[in-house]
């Protein structure tokens, strides 16, 4: 009798449950983005989401700036592990390959306040990459400093020294060539400004830790943060001239 294929295979393999997966790779989108995005009815895709989500491959966060519309995230440590599985159940010569880090492109990250979830953001980008990726954080309303629980939980979880770093406005990076900008806050993905060069543009819908009360909400959010950092590494694309060339 034949092995039933792993979980992952089985939710993945879908057609409409992979384009939903794909368009997710690419950052947190609403429902009526991902409808948009696959042409389907948005009632079949919520039923989609919802096997993905039953599966553990997509998470749903209430949005911050509109309470009655969902950011679905693509939990990408759990597909690693999932295609892992499933790759040692088909022949344990499947092992995944660390793939190079990438170098000379410039990012940018953008939250509101510039004081808590850009920072970190930029910080840990600029560790993970070994300072080969150019980093830059800014705030459509930057406060006048950083949180003391971003300067905190850089410090004592990562051994990165913030104390020296100053929320910058976006007009300061206006004129300035990206290759990925990031946003972090559900409000500003509203509003981000264009850039020059037309640069990949992605959202993480990531809560404000400074608006908890729980003291670990910097902790948890710097996790995240560092999840989808290390995430992001790989489909960095080298830069480009304005011919094309690499």
């Amino acid at each position: 009798m034949a092995a039933e294929p792993p979980a992952f295979v089985r939710l993945a393999a879908h057609p409409l449950r992979w384009s939903l997966l794909s368009a997710l790779a690419g950052g947190d989108l609403r429902v009526g983005e991902l409808a948009e995005h696959v042409g389907r009815p948005q009632n079949l895709v919520s039923y989609h989401l919802r096997l993905l989500r039953g599966g553990g491959l997509v998470t749903a966060t209430r949005s911050s700036f509109d309470g009655r519309d969902s950011y679905y995230h693509l939990d990408l440590d759990r597909c690693a592990g999932a295609l892992a599985e499933a790759g040692a159940a088909l022949h344990p010569a499947l092992r995944p390959e660390a793939p190079p880090l990438p170098a000379g492109v410039a990012v940018l990250f953008v939250c509101t306040g510039n004081s808590a979830r850009s920072p970190i953001a930029e910080a840990l980008l600029r560790r993970r990459s070994a300072g080969q990726v150019s980093v830059t954080s800014a705030g459509s309303h930057p406060k006048a400093a950083l949180h003391p629980g971003a300067v905190r939980v850089l410090g004592d979880e990562f051994g990165i020294d913030v104390t020296g770093q100053r929320p910058r406005h976006l007009d300061t990076v206006a004129g300035r060539r990206f290759d990925h900008v990031i946003t972090l806050c559900d409000k500003v993905r509203e509003t981000c400004p264009g850039f020059p060069n037309h640069p990949g543009r992605r959202h993480w819908s990531i809560p404000d830790p400074a608006g908890a009360r729980d003291p670990g909400s910097f902790a948890r959010t710097a996790a995240e943060i560092d999840t989808r950092v290390r995430h992001l590494l790989p489909v960095l694309p080298a830069p480009q001239d304005k011919e094309g060339r690499p």
